[in-house]
């Protein structure tokens, strides 16, 4: 049984485990992406998700406390300049790990750690889905045209009023029309 067993101690003693997350976090704000196994990846997206939450308020204070679980004055730098004016308006979920399959020696499955914000590959992809957002028939087209059909319909009514056509005129008119605006 696993009773009261709330972190994953990675086969190490307290100041190895501390010393590794430290670096690896370093690691992760200086760089934005590292590859290591699965079961580190998830204890350091536990060890860094709360330090990215302190960087969003940037006090004295809070640059204090994070600089004792870094020890990086660059890290933390980097930390609460760039890092935090990305994940400002982001209430949670700074990373996201990746599986990547297996190591060629051992065979332990690997990660890949990432701050979410900097993933220029995964942005592209949201604007461009945001940006193909349409029907096969546009809306948008026809809602833009309204304006402009309702001027020319007041102009046509205000001219003279016109009978109605049989359907193959008014096919054969739309066609002229349309190559005469080509």
């Amino acid at each position: 049984m696993r009773h009261n067993k709330a972190i994953n101690h990675l086969g190490r003693q307290s100041g190895h485990r501390k010393a590794m997350l430290a670096n690896m976090a370093s690691s992760l704000i200086l760089k934005k992406r590292i590859t290591t196994t699965v079961a580190k990846a998830k204890a350091l997206k536990s060890y860094v998700e709360p330090l990215i939450t302190k960087s969003k308020d940037d006090t004295t204070h809070n640059r204090r406390i994070v600089f004792s679980y870094l020890k990086d004055k660059e890290a933390v730098k980097e930390l609460f300049g760039a890092v935090a004016q990305k994940v400002a308006d982001r209430p949670g979920g700074y990373t996201r790990v990746l599986h990547i399959g297996f190591r060629q020696g051992d065979a332990a499955e690997m990660a890949l750690i990432e701050l979410v914000d900097f993933n220029e590959a995964a942005l592209a992809a949201n604007t461009k889905a945001a940006a193909k957002k349409t029907t096969r028939r546009s809306r948008a087209k026809k809602a833009e045209a309204a304006p402009e059909a309702a001027v020319e319909a007041a102009a046509e009514t205000a001219e003279a009023p016109k009978a109605p056509k049989a359907p193959k005129a008014k096919k054969a008119e739309a066609a002229a029309e349309e190559a005469k605006a080509e």
